[in-house]
């Protein structure tokens, strides 16, 4: 805004002049003295502070932006003392009569604060009293520290005559002895004597004004008690005059001495080193005049030795305190112990010594100052100023120690003051010169000269209003050029006086009327008093009212008052104050018409007034006019006119603004025209050049935050460059310079992250700031241009010590804006906004409060009309929101939005801001539908959001935020309704707002990364694999736009981790998985130790690193996630707005731990962590209902665990809290009742109550139905209630019912697996579900239909062998490691497994009532019948009789289906026969640990099942490819001979191989469950069937094997092993039968060795009646008698030759005499009393590779029938060696007579162990034997 302020200088004898010139771009140095004028402000925006900072969603809250002209130091020279003032004198003092009176006395006289503020230590106070000629002196009085009052009531006497002067002096002593001098003169005044008899009558005190530079002097008032009385009244207390020295020398000492002390306290008040040089001359010459004898010696050196002192302080010569060191030393010899002025001697030399020894260090100073100091101590009392003093230099010298006083410190000369006085109209003249040359010199003479010619014309003279005016303006002028506050505040006194000379009706009055109110408005615009504004606005209308309709100066007035007016609204936001103004401004305008010389001015001025009502209300017309004006006012200065370059920077400007309002691109570019030709009229050595390059600099950073050309952003930083270098130390407008340099160096380092730059812009803002000393007006703006650049660094680098320096200078920004300060509320929210981001970066909710309370109170300075009050409102808004996202509050967030909406209601249609203000209130009604899901607010927020584009039409500046804003809200709508059109809309304006930013525009990085998000979104919901590609590629080119340094480059990294992270969780490529990892630790290397960002980075690495542990297993992913989630919540202290966050994710990652390897601990830290978060969501929190979730499903898993039914139920009870919590219409809705459904699922699974599983489907259903067809939970739901129809199908099954819920189960299941949007691992898995889950029930029914096992086992051969291995494989890919141990033995062993159905006893069923016997007795009928051997031999039998019995079959196994139904019925009965839960099969480790090995073609994996704990994957370093080769290696080394030296080379390459690739893995693992030496079970799958497990280790020196560690047994499946366990009955007598036949029917050759192995058996075994031992051998051995042994014998040993057919594997058989005894025939028989059985057989325990999961050969079918133990042989025995394994083996079995079949592994074990030494074994014969079952 222009303010055009006419100030008036007079002349003595001139008339004046009321032309005004044009207001100009520069200040106004006119040549006439007549006017002077103040440019328009606006004429130089500045920059600084923090800039306008874009966001994707919610615009910045408004800050500081720009500075003011900073002014230079104080220079002037001015009088010693200041007037005082006479306040309640109302009598002339020429009306008082004394007749009868002889004689006037002084009988008090009382001072008040004789201390304050005095530079130099005090003895004593002392006054005197001049007149007619004579001076009285009173008494030296000492004063105390807190003394405020000293009163001296010694006489003085006065002339009698009333108007006789009397001058009163009050000096500071600094000797209490003999003194030298007078002292310091602290103040002095003239009065009559009449005048102090009305004073003393009435009782009013002298008071005087601080003195010239200063805030406070010493002498605050002075009192007089004066009476009159008669001649003859006693008269011997009055004082005698003073007398003097009677030598010239004498005189000559006492003038040296007061000039001398006159000097030195001008100079601490105006630090002019030429009145320090000249003061210690005086002392010297005072020295000189006393000599070592003279009385006055001490003083005078010690006078000397303080100047000197002061002078090496002031000028930094350290070197030269040996002077006043001596100097001191001196006087204080002359001054010997109880001298009264010892004390203060010694004060100074310690002073000295201390100096010295900061320089130098030597601790001899240091002693002996400290010596000096505790006399000084010792001898003062503790209210004197000596004492105190001293207290004070002890404690500066702790804080400042040797060595830290930098000798370079110089101090800073001033001028001397010239005290000739010269005529007004001489003085006018220099003026003009003054003028002209802006020289400081030159102004500080003008000044002094004015100072001595005020001294020579008395008050009544008449040049003396004239020199008041004159003086007054040219204090205000060096106020203009310097900023010093004293120039100002002395000039507004003179000017008052100067008016006071011109009463109402002088001709001059109204200049003078003008020229005090310019001066008080331009306090107003330094200090913000509303006083001085509202008394100039005054003046100035007074002044107008001198100046009617036709006066030459009206056009003037008019136009100074409107100036006023646009002050007072620029401060209070009146409206009526703006109107009037412009209307004034428009009526000095139609005053000078076309032709007239000042139309310029006039349009200039008001095209600016109307420029201010278009940024206050917005209105169109305001601008466009306002610009047509400017235009005019161009138009009148052509090219060459001076004023020209000041006029097209206004207009430049103008149209800066339609820029920013409008957004087209022509104004901003004719506004850099106009400021280059500007610049171009301004050459090298223009005095206007450094602004001219400051505004064009300016504008090209507008135009590059536009358009992102880095050629603009150089070019300014170039200009303000050269700028400052215009501007060297001293300038005034170097802060300027420095101010906006700094901020486009910010600029660029947002642009290209260049530390450089930003540390180079806070150096510079330091700059500023140390040119703004405390109490300079600018230094608050230089607090928060700094403030905001450490703000800025600490994004970038997360420094905490940034953050609280920062707020501090916030803090004392504000203690800068008292109440009532103009820039208070600005302050205040400035101060808010950092506490808000401290809050954000450490979570204090102190610092989150204490900026609300900060917002409101601003607001409150802010009220209806205010300017600023749409800005308060917003800020206040934008903190409640944060507020409420911290700690759910709904009040916080409805009355964020109400004022919001009162924000909004400021800025009507048509407003520039109104689109900003759009696009706040739609975010903040975004946020409460977030929370309360109430449509109505997003569709309200959607609506904003596009009123707020359609006010940014093509071109416009804040179009793409307008697209970004609207597109966020519209991906909202989608995630709620799931409109597809709302998806893509979504999308392509984020396109079009990333086309307005193309390459190598600086905001291109975060359009790029918004986009990307949208289409990510998108591939969540359709799964479109191109949406994902292209998310990737964009965040790709994000990071490119962000190279290492760069602000954003850890954000950027986290966004392409976080993408590629979603596209392994999609396709499964571990590259995409490693590479997310590897971003994620860059992000948390770029956020080191201490930084504020670091919890978040460490958070992110810890989720890729458990996804990672999920996918592959490898421990130490986890355990790193657990420690990064550690180091995290410590950052996270309590009260930390994140802690919930944190404590919820370490919770996840410890139970993810817990589930790997069942430690309690974990689970129960879990726990409590989710507990602790939970408490730090109350109720109403908006994340409450989240953490409730996160701890139901920790105390689920916990139940799972330990079946603690609290847990259960309180698991529930949250879940039930949750929902509640997520009403119908709540986004989130459908997670929770799904979650519910869960639990209730366990919970009928736990407890059998059908309500339970009832309202799980409900709430199931209920949830499918809130979902949108491609909702991505749908995958999810669907998963649960296929569960809960396989439930309802297993549990309450029926003819009807029973495929109801199955084809229900398979439904949702095949529903699951078509949810494109649920991402393809997880369609994949729920399809591998419904596919497997339907293909092994399937399976199951088809094969039980066939009768013959040869039928069964062909229809498995038929169907995929690796369909159970691929599921469990499937599953545990996805962590589900219980369902994958289910799947294998729901899918594995199925003959064997519908065999054992059919012989399952029911004894327990004896005891459940008759209908339970009858069920009993129908399935065991129905069970007999199936499980009876059909005809071999089917060729001979007619094809209808075939099918007859085929029919009958199928018949009867629908029977018995019905029967297990109605058993299943029975309470305590429900799961019989169904394929078993995890959590029966873990009984199967009661005895040990079992390792189920996985091949598949996904991976090869081993499952440890623990008896207690939960079971823990290991991912195994091999495939299905290298394990074949190592079966096929295998196979060939186990028939290769043994080598000369009695080695099997090969055969020790495949068992270490084996040993490295599997079972060194599962060791490793296995030290956390079993210690070494105990048992353990391998059940293994696929062709991990065909590896000796058993004998895998490093066969070489010091090497480990497995038989070295642990027990190794066998098991088919789980199920085998646990039917095993089943105790019999135990017979006393053990009947054992040896079995042998070394001649069978076919073989020509003999085994010689049988009959000798059973006798050798039959020696070892414990005698009888221990062992009941029958042999059948040779001829005997048949398969008859071979039966009849198996059936009543439970120990068997048999040696022969058995055989694998690998056909039809039921074929495989013993050979006996006769016939062979086939596997078909064993497993018809029950041997479930059967404890042991050892084959001393050829393969006997080899499976059939194309059923390598049905488990089919002669161990394994011992087993299923009934045996307990079993040895058997994996290939040809040598039936040469094995003699010797079978002793070893029976000697470690029975070697102490008892039988025990549960030692036989470790019989085996032993026995190999004990032979490894024995070389005539070969490798192959020593682990050819192999253990199957307990």
């Amino acid at each position: 805004m222009a303010r055009c302020r006419r100030v008036t200088f007079e002349y003595s004898s001139s008339s004046e002049s009321d032309s005004d010139s044009d207001c100009s771009s520069t200040p106004s140095h006119q040549t006439s003295p007549t006017l002077m004028k103040k440019s328009a402000p606006s004429t130089e925006p500045l920059k600084g502070g923090k800039r306008k900072r874009k966001s994707s969603d919610n615009d910045n809250d408004k800050k500081a932006k720009g500075s003011k002209r900073p002014r230079s130091g104080k220079k002037d020279v001015s009088k010693d003392n200041e007037e005082p003032s006479f306040p309640g004198h109302v009598q002339d003092p020429g009306e008082i009569h004394l007749s009868g009176v002889q004689q006037v006395v002084i009988t008090a006289i009382r001072a008040t604060d004789l201390a304050l503020g005095l530079r130099h230590i005090p003895a004593g106070f002392h006054v005197t009293v001049n007149a007619d000629g004579a001076e009285c002196q009173t008494s030296n009085k000492p004063v105390d520290v807190d003394q405020a009052v000293v009163e001296w009531n010694e006489h003085i006497l006065l002339p009698c005559e009333p108007s006789s002067k009397v001058r009163i002096s009050v000096y500071a002593s600094f000797e209490v002895g003999h003194m030298l001098s007078h002292g310091e003169l602290l103040r002095t005044c003239e009065i009559s004597v009449g005048e102090l008899l009305d004073r003393s009558e009435k009782s009013h005190p002298i008071t005087f004004q601080p003195k010239q530079e200063e805030v406070v002097s010493p002498c605050a008032s002075l009192f007089m008690t004066v009476e009159q009385r008669l001649s003859d009244e006693n008269d011997a207390a009055v004082l005698c005059p003073l007398t003097t020295l009677t030598s010239s020398d004498g005189d000559a000492l006492i003038l040296r001495t007061d000039a001398g002390y006159r000097l030195l306290a001008r100079y601490r008040r105006t630090q002019n080193s030429i009145d320090l040089d000249e003061s210690i001359i005086h002392f010297e010459r005072a020295s000189d005049l006393c000599p070592i004898d003279h009385p006055y010696r001490p003083a005078a050196l010690f006078n000397l030795a303080t100047a000197k002192l002061v002078s090496c302080q002031a000028n930094g010569t350290y070197l030269d305190l040996e002077i006043p060191l001596s100097l001191f030393q001196d006087a204080l010899d002359l001054r010997p112990t109880g001298h009264p002025d010892r004390p203060i001697t010694q004060l100074h030399l310690a002073i000295a010594l201390l100096s010295r020894f900061a320089i130098r260090g030597s601790q001899t100073d240091g002693d002996l100052a400290k010596e000096l100091l505790r006399e000084v101590l010792d001898v003062c009392h503790a209210n004197s100023h000596i004492y105190r003093a001293a207290l004070l230099v002890i404690e500066t010298s702790a804080l400042h120690p040797a060595g830290s006083t930098d000798e370079n410190d110089l101090g800073q000369e001033r001028p001397a003051a010239s005290m000739l006085p010269l005529s007004p109209n001489q003085l006018a003249h220099l003026v003009e010169q003054c003028w002209e040359s802006d020289d400081p010199r030159a102004l500080d003479e003008v000044i002094s000269l004015h100072y001595d010619a005020l001294g020579y014309y008395n008050a009544m003279h008449g040049y003396r209003g004239q020199l008041l005016c004159n003086l007054g303006v040219m204090l205000l002028t060096r106020f203009q050029r310097r900023g010093n506050d004293e120039d100002l505040d002395q000039a507004i006194p003179l000017q008052r006086e100067a008016l006071a000379w011109h009463p109402v009706g002088h001709k001059n009055r109204c200049k003078l009327l003008d020229n005090l109110a310019s001066q008080l408005s331009i306090r107003f615009d330094h200090r913000g008093n509303d006083e001085d504004l509202d008394e100039a606005i005054t003046l100035q209308r007074e002044a107008l009212a001198l100046c009617p309709v036709g006066h030459k100066d009206r056009s003037g007035s008019l136009n100074n008052l409107a100036i006023q007016l646009s002050s007072r609204f620029q401060h209070r936001g009146n409206d009526e104050d703006l109107d009037q103004g412009i209307a004034l401004h428009r009526e000095a305008l139609a005053s000078r018409p076309v032709g007239h010389p000042d139309r310029c001015e006039s349009l200039n001025n008001l095209a600016i007034q109307l420029s201010t009502r278009f940024d206050h209300r917005g209105n169109d017309e305001d601008l466009d006019q306002s610009i047509a004006l400017h235009r005019e006012a161009l138009a009148l200065r052509p090219v060459g006119h001076p004023v020209r370059s000041g006029l097209l920077n206004n207009l430049a400007i103008r149209l800066s603004t339609c820029f920013d309002h409008r957004g087209n691109d022509e104004d901003l570019d004719q506004s850099i025209a106009l400021h280059s030709e500007a610049l171009a009229s301004r050459p090298v050595g223009h005095p206007g050049r450094s602004t001219s390059l400051n505004n064009l600099a300016i504008q090209l950073s507008i135009r590059f935050e536009r358009r992102g050309n880095d050629e603009d952003l150089g070019q300014g930083i170039a200009l303000h460059r050269e700028a400052l270098a215009l501007r060297p130390v001293g300038h005034p407008d170097r802060f300027l310079s420095l101010n906006n340099l700094a901020s486009q160096l910010s600029t660029r380092f947002d642009h290209r992250n260049n530390d450089e730059d930003l540390d180079q812009s806070i150096a510079f803002h330091r700059e500023a700031l140390a040119l703004c000393p405390v109490g300079y007006k600018d230094r608050s703006v230089s607090l928060i241009n700094l403030a905001a650049q450490l703000s800025i660094r600490l994004d970038h680098r997360g420094n905490n010590e940034d953050m609280d320096e920062e707020i501090a200078l916030q803090r004392e920004a504000l203690a800068l804006c008292p109440v009532g300060h103009p820039d208070q509320p600005l302050s205040l929210n400035t101060l808010a906004i950092r506490l808000s981001t401290r809050f954000i970066h450490r979570g204090n909710d102190e610092d989150l409060d204490q900026s609300i309370a900060l917002h409101r109170e601003a607001l409150a300075l802010c009220p209806v009309g205010h300017k600023d009050r749409s800005m308060s409102l917003n800020n206040l808004a934008n903190r409640l929101s944060i507020r409420f996202d911290h700690r759910g509050n709904d009040e916080d967030l409805d009355q964020s939005i109400a004022l919001q909406r009162e924000a909004l209601a400021l800025f009507p249609v048509g407003h520039p801001d109104r689109s900003l203000s759009l696009n706040n209130l739609a975010s903040h009604l975004s946020t409460r539908f977030d929370h309360r899901a109430n449509v109505e607010d997003l569709e309200q927020s959607i609506t904003l959001h596009r009123e707020a584009l359609d006010l940014c039409p093509v071109g416009h500046k804040d179009r793409s935020r307008s697209f970004n804003n609207l597109a966020n809200r519209l991906s909202t709508r989608f995630r709620h309704q799931g409109n597809d059109e709302d998806l893509d809309q979504s999308v392509a304006l984020q396109r079009e707002a990333l086309a307005l930013f193309p390459v190598g525009h600086k905001d291109r990085c975060k359009l790029l990364n918004n986009l990307a998000s949208h289409l990510s979104t998108r591939f969540d919901h359709r799964a479109n694999v191109e949406d994902l590609d292209q998310s990737i590629a964009l965040q790709r080119e994000v990071l490119v736009l962000c190279p290492v340094g760069h602000n954003d480059r850890t954000m950027s990294l986290h966004g392409l981790a976080n993408q590629l992270s979603t596209r392994f969780k999609h396709r499964g490529n571990d590259e995409d998985l490693d590479q997310s990892i590897a971003l994620q630790r860059e992000a948390l290397a770029l956020h080191p130790v201490g930084h504020s960002n670091r919890s978040g980075s460490l958070n992110n690495l810890a989720n890729q690193l458990s996804i990672r542990f999920k996918h592959r297993g490898n421990a130490e992913d986890l355990d790193e996630a657990i420690a990064l989630q550690r180091e995290a919540l410590a950052l996270c202290p309590v009260s930390h707005k994140d802690r919930s966050l944190s404590l919820n994710n370490l919770a996840s990652h410890l139970s993810t731990r817990f589930d790997h390897r069942g430690n309690d601990e974990d689970l129960d830290q879990s726990v409590a962590l989710q507990r602790e978060a939970l408490a730090l969501c109350p109720v109403s929190h908006e994340d409450r209902s989240a953490s409730l979730n996160n701890l139901a499903a920790q105390l689920s898993t916990r139940f799972y665990h330990r079946g603690n039914d609290e847990d259960l139920d309180q698991a529930i009870a949250l879940q039930r809290e949750a929902l509640v919590l997520r009403p119908v219409g709540h986004p989130d809705r459908s997670e929770s009742l799904n979650n519910l459904a869960t639990q209730l699922f366990t919970c009928f699974k736990h407890r059998r109550n059908e309500e339970d599983l009832n309202e799980s489907r409900e709430h199931l259903r209920c949830a499918l139905t809130l979902l949108t067809q491609h909702h991505p939970r749908q995958l999810r739901v669907n998963t649960s209630l296929a569960d809960v129809y396989l439930l309802f199908y297993r549990s309450n099954p029926g003819p009807g019912q029973d495929t109801d819920s199955l084809d229900a189960a398979m439904h949702h299941l095949k529903a699951a697996a078509n949810v494109v949007s649920g991402g393809l691992l997880s369609r994949l898995k729920a399809s591998l579900r419904w596919a497997y889950a339907t293909s092994m029930q399937l399976l199951d029914a088809y094969v039980s239909t066939t009768a013959s096992v040869s039928a069964r086992h062909k229809a498995v051969k038929n169907f995929p062998s690796t369909l159970a291995v691929d599921a469990a494989s499937c599953v545990l890919r996805s962590g589900e490691v219980c369902r994958a141990v289910e799947l294998l033995e729901q899918g594995r062993t199925i003959i064997w497994t519908q065999m054992t159905r059919l012989r399952t006893p029911l004894d327990s069923l004896q005891t459940r009532g008759d209908h339970a016997m009858a069920l009993r007795d129908k399935f065991k009928d129905l069970s007999s019948l199936l499980d009876k051997p059909p005809a071999n031999d089917i060729e001979g039998i007619p094809r209808a009789d075939v099918e007859a019995e085929e029919t009958r079959y199928r018949r009867l196994v629908e029977d018995w289906n019905r029967a297990v139904e109605e058993i299943r019925k029975i309470d305590g009965f429900s799961r019989f026969l169904l394929p078993p839960l995890f959590s029966d099969l873990q009984d199967a480790a009661c005895d040990g640990p079992i390792i189920v090995l996985i091949a598949s073609k996904l991976s090869c994996d081993a499952i440890i099942i623990p008896h207690v704990q939960p079971p823990t994957s290991v991912r195994l370093p091999t495939n299905l490819e290298k394990l074949q080769t190592l079966v096929d290696k295998l196979r060939r080394a186990s028939r290769t001979e043994v080598g000369p030296k009695g080695t099997q080379p090969a055969l020790i390459k495949v068992l270490m191989e084996l040993w490295d690739d599997v079972v060194r893995p599962v060791v490793e693992k296995l030290n956390e469950f079993a210690p070494r030496g105990s048992r353990i079970w391998w059940c293994p799958t696929s062709l991990f069937n065909f590896l000796p497990l058993h004998a895998a280790g490093a066969y070489r020196a010091n090497g480990k094997s497995l038989s070295q560690l642990y027990i190794s047994s066998y098991t088919p499946s789980l199920t085998a092993l646990m039917r095993a366990r089943r105790s019999n009955d135990r017979s006393l007598s053990v009947p054992f039968a040896a079995i042998g036949q070394n001649r069978p029917a076919g073989h020509s050759f003999t085994l010689e060795c049988v009959e000798p192995e059973l006798e050798l058996v039959r020696s070892l075994l414990p005698p009888s009646p221990t062992v009941s031992f029958a042999k059948i051998t040779s001829i005997d051995a048949t398969k008859s008698r071979a039966l009849r042994a198996l059936r009543d014998h439970t120990w068997l040993h048999f040696s022969c030759h058995g055989t694998q057919n690998y056909d039809e594997p039921f074929k495989s058989a013993f050979l006996m005499r006769d016939q062979p005894l086939s596997l078909l025939d064993i497993s018809q028989m029950d041997l479930s009393r059967h404890k042991f059985a050892f084959l001393s057989a050829c393969e006997t325990a080899v499976g059939v590779p194309s059923t390598p999961d049905e488990v089919i050969h002669l161990a394994a079918g011992l087993q299923f029938a009934g045996v307990k133990s079993v040895v058997g042989t994996l290939w040809t025995v040598n039936d040469s060696t094995v003699q010797r394994l079978v002793e070893a083996f029976y000697r470690n079995l029975c070697g102490d007579g008892k039988m025990n079949s549960k030692r036989a592994a470790r019989a085996l074990n032993q026995a190999v162990q004990s032979l490894a030494r024995d070389k005539d074994i070969p490798l192959d014969q020593r682990i050819v034997f192999m253990h199957i079952g307990i």
